[in-house]
């Protein structure tokens, strides 16, 4: 199975209700508070706003810095509206490539996990895209926690709060067929450059992957070997820097690995499959 492309347009748009000159007016805020996209950002506050007041608020809380998916309470994913709060990080259009990937790899029926979840947009595409995956998903953020709940309820995921695989079910241990972990892989020095919207707005623990950016993707690859059924597959978005390095990590754990570009979304992911039986 595949999913959408990303620039999928099955999310719906709504008929504002609002006059030219209030959107205008609206588009007009945006640009000079620097929204580089300022009428696609008015359309959606547009959309969001019960009135006039509403979309003075809304507006006000954008041309402030919030994220526009935490002012509008979403973001669009592979076609999907997940629902984000604020303190929780905004999935990126690249990790749309990951997901592809590893609803490439999944088959109805397979156990699919996905470690550092956030809001769980990676486990409600790919469980949109392979319907009858048994689907877990976990996080050690609370906030992150609640909105995963949320989105992959309709999916009939079970949602856990806790460390990396610490708070899975035992039995699922040796039968994942497809684990995905979108683990924060900024290096701890350069948080600081990061636009202020993650930096000022998104939980830390979602942003910072230690002194080269790799910390918690070298815990997940000394434990997947266990987790994954023979053949099973771990992937892992990181940067094109850091991806020679990645590969090691999962080599050493005994994982064969490659890496998978997109050019056009600036993605890089390093797949690592446990040998399979008898191999």
């Amino acid at each position: 199975m595949t999913l959408p492309p990303p620039d999928a347009t099955s999310v719906p748009r709504l008929d504002p209700g609002f006059s030219a000159a209030v959107v205008a007016a609206t588009v007009t805020r945006l640009r000079a508070a620097g929204c580089v996209f300022a009428e696609d950002e008015a359309a959606l506050l547009a959309e969001a706003a019960h009135d006039t007041v509403h979309l003075d608020t809304l507006t006000a809380r954008r041309a402030a810095g919030l994220p526009l998916e935490h002012v509008v309470g979403w973001a669009e994913f592979c076609g999907l509206r997940i629902a984000v709060d604020e303190d929780v990080f905004v999935p990126r259009r690249r990790t749309q490539f990951l997901a592809r990937h590893a609803a490439a790899l999944a088959t109805s029926g397979a156990v699919v996990v996905d470690l550092c979840c956030g809001a769980g947009a990676i486990g409600a595409a790919v469980a949109s895209a392979v319907p009858g995956v048994e689907l877990y998903a976990a996080d050690i953020h609370p906030a992150a926690v609640r909105c995963a709940r949320g989105n992959l309820a309709t999916y009939g995921a079970r949602v856990f709060e806790g460390d990396l695989f610490a708070p899975l079910p035992a039995d699922v241990r040796g039968r994942v067929a497809v684990l995905t972990a979108n683990t924060p892989y900024v290096p701890t020095a350069e948080i600081g450059l990061l636009p202020s919207e993650a930096r000022d707005h998104e939980p830390l623990v979602a942003l910072d992957g230690g002194s080269d950016g790799l910390d918690l993707q070298r815990r997940i690859a000394a434990e997947a070997a266990g987790w994954l059924a023979p053949g099973g597959h771990l992937l892992v978005e990181t940067s094109e820097e850091q991806a020679a390095e990645a590969v090691a990590v999962f080599t050493t754990s005994g994982l064969t690995a490659r890496v998978v570009e997109d050019e056009d979304l600036y993605a890089t992911v390093v797949v690592g499959t446990r040998p399979a039986a008898g191999a």
